[in-house]
């Protein structure tokens, strides 16, 4: 199981220290704009990338609408990882944007 925050809770993370927030959307849609904090591991990718997480860390995932890090969340809470998906994705932020 893992836990679900509003992309407001996530601002108020961001601002209190460092969470490693993973975007789970593909490549172009990183590069189009994301939060700058973020670190870009495709969806498409997790299964073959999740050797290089560390399961020790809590990580927050977003996506463009919440689905695709709902779907990751789901599948990394069922290999042992603290994760914590974040409701609404980038359709709901109103932070800054790097491109």
């Amino acid at each position: 199981m893992y836990d679900t925050i509003t992309t407001a809770e996530l601002t108020q993370k961001l601002q209190a220290g460092q969470p490693e927030l993973l975007d789970v959307r593909e490549p172009d849609e990183f590069a189009a704009g994301h939060i700058p904090e973020a670190r870009n591991l495709p969806l498409s990718q997790l299964v073959a990338a999740q050797d290089t997480l560390d399961p020790s860390q809590h990580y927050y995932l977003i996506c463009r609408s919440g689905n695709r890090s709902a779907n990751a969340c789901a599948y990394l809470s069922q290999k042992g990882f603290q994760v914590t998906n974040v409701a609404g994705g980038m359709l709901d932020w109103k932070g800054a944007v790097s491109q």
